[in-house]
């Protein structure tokens, strides 16, 4: 017991490493800035290394920090996981799995059913947010994450790497569609858009998917459909209000239902791959593997 470090000091640091700022930390922890601060330095003091390069405001891992981060994650992790089942006591195991909002209805969901046909008494829990999350703090098995980077520390099962196509209804383009000339002549105006919100600045517009064509048009968002959701892009598409640059992983099933139709081959990537994240003491649990196994076997290839 003598050769472990200072426990408050290992979480200080861990979550201001996640968090990327001392104030932050604090504001998590419910402490002072001071006190984050002077936790890291008897942290530094104990191992004889300096974690943190520190420049006014900012912070930054040093080599040393970069070393231990995961390791530490991992262990805090573990020691959260003990706690909550001894807390549940004899409670049935609930599975509980974060993901985007725009993942949990046209994709999550259908593969949820198809998991608890096999396991008909499982229960699951459900949550529709924004990266990044705290797995540790908010007893969360299973990230489903836009990136494979927000989440260092924890086991990464890569997922998809989707695309985007152009998807309308069928009704739509037998009443607008020109077949001679493709999109390259419709109206402004019948173009979806997807604002994908301030986090987000990788995923194709219009422009790119043009671009990959190997034109230059550009609609303009102002003067077409706008969506704060890609699932909403599609169920726009769905209900014939427009053509969607959709991503294939959320038009799949309506693509095979024939309820949307591809109006081209030519599709552009994402700019990151889905993946799923998992704090390594829940990765072996059987209703995790189960699902991760089932979200990869059905990962449409793209």
């Amino acid at each position: 017991m003598d050769r472990l470090p200072p426990l408050n000091a290992i979480k200080a640091f861990e979550v201001a490493a996640r968090a990327g700022s001392f104030t932050l930390a604090a504001s998590e922890l419910g402490v002072s800035s001071a006190a984050v601060s002077q936790q890291i330095r008897n942290l530094e003091t104990w191992f004889g290394k300096q974690l943190f390069v520190r420049t006014g405001n900012r912070i930054a891992l040093t080599d040393a920090g970069h070393a231990i981060y995961p390791q530490t994650a991992r262990a805090l992790g573990d020691i959260a996981a003990i706690g909550q089942r001894m807390l549940e006591g004899g409670l049935r195991t609930r599975l509980v799995v974060s993901v985007p909002f725009s993942l949990a209805e046209l994709w999550l969901a259908p593969r949820l059913a198809v998991l608890l046909d096999a396991f008909p008494h499982m229960a699951i829990d459900v949550r529709a947010e924004d990266d990044p999350i705290d797995l540790m703090r908010q007893n969360v098995d299973l990230r489903i994450s836009y990136g494979d980077y927000h989440y260092p520390g924890l086991r990464m099962v890569g997922l998809v790497h989707d695309d985007v196509l152009p998807v309308c209804a069928p009704d739509f383009w037998q009443r607008y569609g020109n077949g001679d000339t493709g999109l390259i002549d419709l109206h402004e105006s019948l173009f979806i858009h997807t604002n994908w919100g301030p986090n987000y600045a990788s995923h194709p517009s219009w422009a790119d998917w043009f671009a990959a064509c190997g034109g230059n048009r550009s609609p303009d968002p102002s003067q077409g459909r706008r969506v704060g959701l890609s699932s909403l892009a599609i169920a726009s598409a769905r209900l014939g209000l427009g053509i969607a640059l959709g991503q294939r992983v959320m038009a799949q099933v309506d693509l095979d239902a024939g309820r949307l139709i591809a109006l081209s081959s030519v599709s552009v990537r994402l700019g990151h791959p889905y993946c799923a994240f998992m704090p390594p003491a829940k990765a072996d649990r059987a209703d995790v593997a189960a699902l991760v196994g089932l979200l990869v076997k059905t990962a449409p290839a793209t």
